[in-house]
């Protein structure tokens, strides 16, 4: 578990500046690529202040993608109870991802990146990527069951197949065509009923 040390008014200063620099360096260059040393550098801490928030680098990668997964979290909101807002609900949350497609400095999903760095599926990080996915997946799943898909769970497994898909294709491809590709289809995906 990574420590939080925090004083009266939240987490520390070094610590968030840590995980800013992690998040902007792990994400623009890729986990593995980044040492700690480059870290503390450029987040102007010292080597002790870095250990005293976290025990080792795996932990400032759990630490940021946990951090990745609230603000994802908190910028979709919680599923609306009524079968049309739920399908609205699916849409803009959909919108969302597809607007993160087009954004300047777009690479891909951090944790199907963070994924592709961490192949063992009992690490520390993969277990979170596998949290952020499962959470992904239940929402998905749990919107198109309130608004009264046929198949819920089925339908929840293709939004997550056509998102992961458009993730990988805004960064490879034409980023404008899969955020057009993926708000097609689940426009369709939600009018299934």
């Amino acid at each position: 578990m990574v420590e939080n040390p925090t004083g009266p008014r939240g987490p520390s200063p070094a610590r968030a500046r840590l995980l800013r620099t992690a998040a902007d360096l792990f994400y623009a260059e890729g986990v593995h690529a980044v040492g700690v040393d480059r870290v503390i550098t450029e987040a102007g801490v010292t080597r002790a202040t870095f250990y005293r928030h976290f025990p080792g680098k795996e932990a400032l990668v759990v630490a940021y993608l946990e951090a990745a997964d609230r603000a994802v979290r908190a910028a979709v909101g919680e599923v609306p109870q009524e079968p049309g807002a739920a399908a609205g609900w699916l849409t803009g949350m959909t919108l969302h991802v597809a607007d993160e497609l087009c954004r300047p400095g777009f690479r891909g999903c951090p944790f199907i990146n963070a994924a592709a760095e961490f192949p063992d599926p009992t690490s520390p990080v993969r277990r979170v990527v596998r949290e952020h996915r499962d959470w992904l997946q239940g929402v998905a799943t749990e919107a198109l069951r309130r608004a009264g898909h046929p198949d819920p769970p089925e339908g929840g497994r293709r939004w997550t197949a056509l998102r992961d898909g458009a993730m990988v294709s805004g960064y490879l491809d034409d980023a404008q065509a899969a955020r057009a590709t993926l708000r097609d289809a689940v426009e369709e995906l939600v009018r299934a009923r």
